[in-house]
């Protein structure tokens, strides 16, 4: 086994993980309401497309529906972002990107642009390193309060299940980029 295999392996066991808890928390509970359960759906899509898409038999599908699909899932995040203010909208908006950037980053690799033109080599460029903000951001905000020596300090807005939310969003959007450079 070479490896890459070992590689695509790790990548097909997160996203499937992935796929299975945005099923589990958002698209079969009904206290996340119309718009969680469409965000899921779309979540639980690209976790699924993602598991496969590193195997040659990922590729079975036309990529142009598949495309257009994260394009319009790219579109979805931030316009349906809200809010009762023009600050929490923005607030919410903020929240909403790196679902976006990843979802954009879907629609670029199921486009085939190859990294040999200076045009497709910037715009993997920057979906890659925001995305790797994203990760690094969502990854370790959890520790950032013990790590400036504060105790006790908990997010409220974000309830107890927040740690689990930012350990699989970091791992979706560490995962979007490897994928990317990795161009499969």
């Amino acid at each position: 086994m070479s490896a890459a295999d070992v590689v695509h392996w790790m990548l097909t066991a997160l996203f499937a993980a992935a796929a299975v808890h945005a099923v589990r928390q958002g698209v079969l509970t009904r206290s996340s309401g119309w718009r969680g359960r469409v965000d899921r759906s779309l979540h639980t899509a690209m976790a699924l497309s993602m598991a496969v898409m590193p195997w040659a038999w990922g590729h079975l599908l036309p990529e142009e529906p598949q495309t257009a699909f994260f394009a319009v899932g790219a579109v979805w995040f931030p316009a349906s972002a809200r809010g009762r203010s023009q600050a929490s909208r923005l607030a919410d908006l903020a929240r909403r990107l790196p679902h976006a950037a990843s979802m954009a980053a879907m629609a670029w690799m199921h486009l085939g642009h190859s990294m040999e033109t200076k045009g497709g080599d910037l715009v993997t460029g920057v979906l890659t390193l925001y995305l790797l903000a994203c990760a690094l951001r969502s990854l370790t905000r959890d520790m950032l309060p013990a790590l400036r020596g504060a105790s006790g300090t908990v997010d409220v807005s974000t309830g107890a299940h927040a740690p689990y939310e930012h350990f699989w969003h970091g791992s979706m959007a560490l995962g979007t980029a490897i994928m990317l450079v990795m161009h499969c």
